[in-house]
């Protein structure tokens, strides 16, 4: 299941016990909805073993700023705390795949 992350319970998911990955994204972003049912069934394929949000940009404005989000969709990898990957733009959901497992 996905989270929406807000700046008010970003830091507290980022710094969980599990992985955090955060799809940044807006709702007139086009591949941002072609990859939006991608990140929605990697969330629910790796439930309670990854946490899975997203991050709308205009509603999360200083989120997105922190991070140099320029391009959308993007998609942060963090663990313990730190972003150890990031991919730009829609991709298939064998690479993104790749990159959950990497978290593991």
């Amino acid at each position: 299941m996905e989270v929406t992350i807000t700046s008010e319970n970003f830091e507290s998911l980022k710094n969980g016990d599990k992985p955090l990955v955060v799809d940044f994204w807006a709702t007139w972003c086009g591949p941002c909805r072609m990859l939006a049912p991608v990140i929605s069934e990697l969330a629910e394929e790796y439930n309670g073993r990854i946490v899975v949000g997203k991050c709308d940009v205009e509603e999360n404005e200083e989120i997105a700023m922190e991070h140099n989000i320029r391009n959308i969709p993007t998609i942060l990898f963090y663990k313990n705390g730190q972003v150890v990957d990031k991919i730009v733009g829609a991709q298939a959901k064998a690479r993104i795949q790749e990159k959950f497992d990497a978290l593991l």
